[in-house]
């Protein structure tokens, strides 16, 4: 717990203790000489900074604005005033950053800096810090939940345990929207139905992730999702700042891990014509297919493999894998709790040297009951044996 709580301080005051923009996108409206003035201005007084890029017209940067893909334009004014368009959706920070950078640009030709906010941010969420928080809540009860899961069912059927991963990522789902969207703190504008969508698949790629990681690497695995998920996920969702602050080398997980990814979508969704969107339903799907794929490998495949034991078969070598209640002859959903393998030795179903052995149960045909999942004792010569769990 020592180590997991100093990588978090360690990896959040990396990212956050003395933000800065590195090659922050901006517009700059005019010719490309133009554009390159202003961009050695710009990198005298913030190096490496921005990333200037030119814009014909008003229209075509305002629109860049708009759909984020940047953060800032600046609009060269024929009189004594230039203009500086700019989203408050991004969040205060990132609107102190480019108007300091803009203004003594403007104030070196001679101008007055006119600023445009044409994304505000919604009166429910004057800081823009809703989406890193519902990113946050959802992140830490996909963990929370994928953990507990398997520590209170262990042995719980995939289908089941996938069932329940679905219900838990749709009401989670409709539950953030529910408190974030018109209904209730009005702090993330978008669709209803967009936003239980996005949340529901980092929800459902979160508690996918945990549990493969429970399944895979045991004990460890805990730590692990903690890392990846919790530290890493959070501190470079973007929520607080955008991706372009953090140090260059938490940038690329921004981009792939499934908070990143479902904070810009549901910032795209909410304030930026749906920037991110589809890239991030892409991703989130990815994940969860991924970890969906990795459980049914672990927990069906891999048992069937480990449970076709070569020296349990007969002399005639022919054996049948039998699965859950239905190995069990007819006994009853109580009976039967837990049951996953089981082996059947091909030569009927009683009779002398007969067995059908489940993991955990076992039918003896004289009554006897043995622990494993070839009971040799179990070999007797009577038919119509109870079967029983297996207590010795």
């Amino acid at each position: 717990m020592l180590v997991i709580g100093s990588l978090f301080v360690s990896v959040f005051l990396a990212a956050f203790h003395a933000p800065q923009p590195h090659h922050l996108p901006v517009a700059v409206v005019g010719t490309g000489a133009e554009a390159d003035r202003i961009a050695d201005g710009l990198e005298r007084g913030m190096p490496g900074g921005f990333e200037v890029r030119g814009y014909p017209d008003e229209d075509s940067a305002r629109q860049a604005v708009q759909e984020r893909t940047v953060y800032a334009a600046y609009v060269r004014g024929d009189g004594a005033s230039s203009e500086l368009l700019y989203a408050g959706a991004n969040g205060p920070s990132v609107t102190t950053t480019v108007v300091s950078a803009f203004s003594p640009v403007a104030q070196a030709s001679g101008h007055r800096l006119d600023e445009q906010d044409i994304a505000p941010a919604p009166a429910g969420d004057s800081r823009s810090m809703s989406v890193f928080y519902a990113g946050f809540g959802v992140v830490l009860a996909g963990f929370l939940f994928g953990m507990m899961t398997y520590q209170m069912a262990p042995r719980l059927p995939y289908r089941r345990r996938m069932a329940s991963l679905g219900a838990f990522s749709v009401l989670g789902g409709v539950a953030v929207a529910l408190i974030t969207g018109s209904l209730g703190f009005d702090a993330l504008p978008g669709s209803f139905l967009g936003i239980a969508g996005i949340v529901a698949l980092m929800a459902a790629a979160v508690g996918g992730t945990t549990m493969a990681f429970m399944r895979l690497f045991g004990k460890a695995g805990m730590s692990l999702a903690s890392v990846v998920l919790l530290i890493l996920g959070n501190a470079t969702s973007g929520g607080t700042l955008p991706p372009a602050y953090l140090p260059e080398w938490l940038q690329p997980l921004s981009d792939v891990l499934p908070v990143g990814v479902g904070v810009r979508a549901l910032q795209g969704l909410s304030h930026f014509d749906n920037d991110g969107l589809l890239v991030g339903v892409l991703i989130l799907a990815a994940w969860t297919a991924a970890t969906t794929a990795a459980l049914y490998w672990a927990g069906v495949v891999e048992h069937d493999g480990l449970d076709r034991d070569p020296g349990d078969a007969r002399e005639d070598g022919h054996a049948e894998v039998v699965r859950g209640p239905a190995a069990l002859g007819g006994l009853g959903e109580e009976d039967g709790a837990g049951v996953e393998l089981g082996r059947l030795d091909g030569r009927g179903d009683t009779g002398p040297g007969r067995e059908l052995v489940v993991r955990g149960l076992v039918r003896a045909p004289d009554g006897r009951a043995g622990r494993g999942r070839s009971c040799r004792r179990c070999r007797a010569g009577c038919r119509g044996g109870p079967w029983r769990r297996c207590g010795t």
